[in-house]
């Protein structure tokens, strides 16, 4: 998809990931409607909408708005995203939260705007999920689950409404230098910029293509999951050991002198 003269909407677009995205389209000549909780301080949208896509209705507002003033949607990012920190016994507000942003944003994007893409006989979803989605996710318990769902979910919409002319994209990316990885030190290691991200997506956009990665230890290590489960588990125990040694050695004072 050439995206030249597009219409395309990015939520979770006040920063990272989401800001670069609408910085990548206007630059390729696209007309970018951005949307989050909140305005950000500067922005290259063509518009820029305060809503919140926690909520069916948010979701559907911000549509409707877009159809109504822009005619059309070519491309629709859902992107917003929430990591927090959970475990098994974490409340029941964390759970309904995370669901809402990172699995429901998703379908109801999908039910409110492809009647329209249906009926035009084209258009585009692009669906935020995570390498977590493939590999899982050590410090959020909730994170790690909704975005292997999310994963599902773009799946199952991109081989039903194929022959609708409907494309899908999800992307999957390891460490993006944003806020998101501020406290996971085992990711920021081989952590790209997001404007790195924004011109990869961007690529995959052009071609097409399904999955979108962003370090090619991805999906590599996806196809050794596969290969063996039982190792994969082993080396996640050991993998989460060590990231909680490497908080634990960035808390403790700096005695040298």
């Amino acid at each position: 998809m050439e995206l030249k003269d597009k219409v395309v909407v990015v939520t979770g677009a006040a920063g990272g990931i989401g800001a670069a995205l609408v910085n990548q389209f206007r630059s390729e000549g696209a007309t970018v409607v951005g949307s989050d909780v909140k305005m950000p301080e500067q922005t290259e949208a063509n518009r820029f909408l305060i809503n919140d896509i926690s909520t069916e209705e948010g979701v559907k507002s911000l549509i409707d708005d877009v159809l109504a003033q822009e005619g059309r949607i070519d491309l629709f990012c859902s992107n917003a995203g929430i990591a927090l920190p959970m475990d098994a016994f974490s409340p029941e507000k964390y759970w309904d939260k995370t669901i809402d942003i990172n699995l429901k944003s998703h379908y109801w994007a999908a039910r409110h705007v492809l009647p329209h893409m249906i009926e035009r006989g084209s258009g585009y979803l692009l669906n935020t999920a995570s390498a977590a989605g493939l590999l899982n996710e050590i410090d959020s318990f909730g994170y790690g689950v909704t975005k292997h769902a999310a994963v599902g979910l773009a799946e199952w919409l991109a081989f039903t409404y194929h022959d609708k002319g409907i494309r899908v994209s999800v992307l999957c990316p390891e460490g993006v230098k944003t806020q998101m990885i501020a406290h996971s030190p085992y990711l920021q290691a081989s952590a790209i910029t997001a404007e790195e991200l924004a011109k990869i997506t961007s690529e995959g956009i052009h071609a097409e293509q399904f999955m979108i990665t962003t370090h090619p230890t991805t999906l590599m290590a996806f196809q050794k999951k596969a290969e063996n489960y039982q190792g994969y588990i082993d080396f996640m125990v050991q993998r989460r050991a060590q990231a909680i040694s490497m908080r634990e050695a960035l808390k403790k004072p700096n005695t040298t002198s």
